[in-house]
């Protein structure tokens, strides 16, 4: 295992003690790794009006973006049984790095390693849009 694997999920996994889930009682955590080398934890928070909740990956991405940065060459994701990022955190990973690497892992530290291509085939971006001009 690369160490950047290793520590990408010990981040993930730590992040994912920090939920704040009393309602699915399904904690994720997320580590998102910066090109430069950075790595920024969400987790996930729900809310008594259900729409209102954040992914975990998603609070890292905005995170990450809060602070002006804006490229990503990985994520670890830790759920309890391994679970893939949803849709709306898919789409908001391909916004900014359409050719991440995503490790899945679960709480015992059994992981796998996909990308957001194959998570996300054929996904809508920023270049389907027109230019515009101000």
């Amino acid at each position: 295992m690369k160490k950047n694997t290793q520590t990408l999920i010990e981040h993930a996994l730590a992040a994912r003690k920090k939920a704040y889930a009393p309602y699915s009682k399904y904690k994720v955590g997320a580590a998102l790794l910066t090109a430069t080398g950075e790595i920024y934890e969400g987790c996930n928070v729900e809310n008594a009006a259900y729409g209102l909740c954040m992914c975990a990956e998603r609070t890292a991405v905005f995170k990450a973006v809060s602070e002006g940065v804006r490229e990503f060459s990985a994520i670890a994701v830790a759920t309890e049984n391994g679970g893939s990022p949803c849709g709306s955190c898919r789409q908001v990973l391909r916004e900014f790095a359409p050719n991440l690497t995503v490790i899945i892992t679960d709480v015992a530290g059994n992981f796998r390693e996909t990308t957001l291509a194959q998570l996300l085939p054929d996904s809508f971006g920023p270049e389907h849009l027109p230019e515009t001009s101000e």
